[in-house]
């Protein structure tokens, strides 16, 4: 293995936290009542259809999901709220020490369902600089589509056996860096609850509950 391969939202940023601090106020607001798993699931069947093709703009994409989660009642800032909020998403505990362990031996590259400008919002989280950053914006598509993927290898240079994939989306990021032949790690962080990536199928290499338990695996550190 000679590099490896990032989901960011959901696998290094948590983003269920940083949704839920963005929509709960608007929720509240509105009137509407929303447990964080019927809001996950909701925000995920959502998205997964306004990130069908033509391609769009995630910006566009979190607008389109905003205004099924809030309904008629929202207003314009309320379905701008998802996107703009992405710059508060928080990074997992274990993000930026475990890829400042792994980029002592293998080179890092993240392969995002994002906007190049929203991604440097949340770069500087990760403490490492990347050799490699691949966006829906730059294939323009998005996983679970094969762009990413494909220009993974050809950006690095490699063959996909020779990349680790790791991701916390079995939908969007272990059955296709699978089906092409990418080594992958389904990062369970939620013990298997719900989460807004929605569920998915496809079967990971390793599972493992935290970054840490990759860098554990690979024996780094």
């Amino acid at each position: 293995m000679h590099a490896i391969s990032f989901d960011c939202y959901g696998t290094l940023i948590d983003w269920q936290r940083g949704l839920l601090a963005a929509a709960s106020p608007v929720l509240a607001r509105l009137g509407r009542d929303m447990e964080p798993a019927a809001l996950f699931g909701a925000f995920a069947d959502a998205e997964r259809r306004a990130e069908r093709p033509p391609y769009r703009p995630y910006r566009d994409v979190l607008r389109a999901v905003a205004t099924e989660l809030f309904g008629p009642g929202a207003s314009p800032g309320d379905r701008d709220s998802l996107w703009r909020s992405i710059g508060d998403w928080p990074a997992f505990d274990d993000a930026a020490p475990s890829l400042a362990w792994l980029k002592s031996r293998y080179r890092l590259a993240v392969a995002s369902n994002i906007d190049d400008d929203l991604f440097a919002l949340t770069a500087p989280k990760l403490g490492v600089a990347l050799d490699e950053l691949v966006t829906a914006q730059q294939v323009g598509s998005y996983k679970p589509g094969e762009a990413h993927f494909r220009a993974l290898c050809e950006r690095l240079g490699l063959r996909p056996g020779e990349i680790l994939h790791v991701a916390e989306s079995r939908f969007h990021d272990v059955e296709p860096a699978s089906r092409l032949g990418f080594v992958t790690a389904w990062v369970d962080r939620n013990g298997g609850g719900a989460s807004a990536s929605g569920r998915g199928g496809g079967t990971s290499d390793l599972r493992v509950g935290s970054l840490r338990d990759v860098v554990e695996k690979l024996g780094v550190a």
